[in-house]
């Protein structure tokens, strides 16, 4: 997103947090609510349309917003979109994409209030890696002419009972509705959303071996103290790095394996 958009998407974050921060509000029911309405506006080209038109007034687009949805949806949701076609967007699908992104914020809101955030971060790490090694279930899962409910099934015979709902409900979405995203880049995004929720960063570890409690600890201290902030660690098994340990935070890598350190050295030799 640039410019309007990205500052209209801040503002609505700041809103469903302030709405989340009450206990009363059932985080759950409004990441449904939330999702139900991105699909609506991802279908109707021309509402979406309407309602990000720069040429009319906020408050009229508002309140056309609770005329449309205010019956479907909490009163909580209602007022959360009406706020956000009040700000100005960019494009038209911006808005399609913020309102997607406030409704997996609330549902990793409500596992945070379970106290299962965390887990829900390693089940998304650990299901992107199954989907990377099986081509045949990555085939599946974005087969454009598989309908989203055998999608859905196939999902639910997978993580029903195995991951946490939050996870299931969030996988289940990005799959029935990728909106022109891979699910590689689309399960990213949800566990970057997922590590923002506690102010951390994400960092994915490779490693001959699995590390040791000891091990993990130190790392994830350096690393904070590196980056300023705290780290969770996403774990992933490679004999082929033949030791060491090969980190990577967004889009940088810190290579320490000895399969890198062999690598550079024949660089060096050739040339």
């Amino acid at each position: 997103m640039n410019g309007a958009s990205r500052e209209a998407l801040a503002a609505a974050r700041e809103r469903l947090d302030a709405l989340t921060d009450n206990t009363s509000v059932d985080a759950g029911s409004l990441a449904d609510e939330l999702a139900a309405v991105t699909a609506l506006l991802d279908r109707e080209v021309s509402l979406r349309r309407v309602l990000t038109d720069p040429a009319q007034a906020g408050e009229a687009k508002a309140e056309l917003a609770q005329r449309l949805i205010g019956t479907q949806v909490g009163g909580a949701a209602a007022d959360l979109v009406a706020g956000m076609v009040r700000s100005r967007w960019s494009q038209s699908r911006d808005l399609v994409d913020a309102l997607e992104e406030l409704a997996n914020i609330a549902d990793l809101t409500a596992a945070q209030r379970r106290g299962k955030l965390d887990n829900v971060e390693d089940e998304l790490f650990r299901f992107g890696r199954i989907v990377t090694s099986n081509t045949e279930l990555r085939a599946a899962l974005t087969n454009r002419s598989a309908t989203a409910s055998a999608k859905r099934e196939l999902l639910g015979s997978l993580l029903g009972g195995r991951a946490d709902a939050t996870t299931e409900r969030l996988v289940t979405r990005l799959v029935a509705a990728p909106r022109g995203r891979s699910l590689e880049s689309g399960l990213e995004s949800l566990s970057k959303l997922a590590a923002e929720r506690r102010d951390r960063m994400v960092a994915v570890v490779t490693s001959a071996v699995p590390l040791s409690d000891r091990q993990k600890q130190r790392l994830g201290g350096a690393l904070a103290k590196l980056y300023g902030r705290q780290m969770h660690l996403n774990l992933d098994v490679d004999p082929e790095v033949l030791g060491g340990i090969r980190v990577q935070v967004g889009d940088e890598v810190i290579n320490g394996s000895i399969a890198d350190r062999i690598e550079d050295a024949g660089r060096r030799v050739a040339g």
